[in-house]
């Protein structure tokens, strides 16, 4: 199935013959690609336009993909934006630190064009509006899935799409407890190369999003394989 026709993908990346490899791959599946080698190309890029995914190596000419990620969060137009590291690191601690930075997911280098392209389709439908949902509120924490918002007294909270969905998936089951294999399932759509060590650490960067206003000690890691959101937490 191709991509949507409005579908911009931003690709960063000083391999000339792996550039040029997503670009034809991109193309061929529906999606509109902008290239880039440098990081200072891609944050001329990201002001000048939106995209619905980046897709960045890890090390670059001027600064590290690492570094690129974490501006990216921190800045309000594309706090949200989707991102895939590429990267020939390809140790747990590599995969792990590239997630903790913001990622929403990591592949490692060689990969296979078709499960790059099923991570790139998977990623952005994430990222989607839930206009299925209704608004949710608990102490004080409200989440808009059609507007892919999160606020607490008005103040949107920097989430990525990854830590919204699982941040949603833990308000409209308050008080119960959630396995981790569970969250797979909904939040990552069952994709197979998703393991609990991933969870975990988006799990870890939901909550230091929540800490500033105090909510990070909802969410309770439970003895058996899971976590649970508890607002009776909210003013311990």
């Amino acid at each position: 199935m191709h991509a949507a026709a409005s579908e911009r993908v931003l690709v960063v990346e000083d391999d000339a013959a792996i550039r040029e490899l997503l670009r034809i791959n991109l193309t061929h599946a529906g999606y509109q690609v902008t290239l880039c080698e440098r990081v200072e190309e891609a944050r001329h890029n990201l002001q000048a336009g939106a995209f619905h995914l980046a897709m960045l190596d890890w090390m670059l000419p001027d600064e590290s993909g690492i570094e690129l990620v974490q501006s990216i969060r921190r800045q309000p137009d594309t706090l949200r934006l989707p991102i895939i590291m590429l990267t020939a690191r390809n140790q747990e601690s590599d995969r792990i630190a590239g997630l903790e930075a913001g990622a929403d997911d990591y592949l490692s280098k060689p990969f296979s064009m078709a499960e790059l392209l099923a991570r790139v389709k998977a990623v952005i439908r994430r990222a989607q509006p839930d206009v299925s949902r209704e608004r949710l509120e608990i102490a004080g924490l409200c989440l808009e899935p059609e507007a892919l918002r999160v606020s607490v007294s008005g103040t949107t909270l920097p989430l990525s799409p990854t830590e919204f969905r699982l941040l949603h998936c833990f308000m409209r089951r308050v008080d119960r407890m959630i396995m981790r294999s569970q969250l797979i399932a909904e939040v990552w759509e069952h994709q197979p190369y998703i393991d609990e060590r991933t969870v975990d650490v988006h799990v870890r960067r939901l909550r230091l999003a929540l800490r500033p206003f105090g909510y990070d000690r909802l969410i309770e890691t439970v003895r058996g394989g899971g976590y649970r959101l508890s607002p009776s937490l909210a003013g311990s």
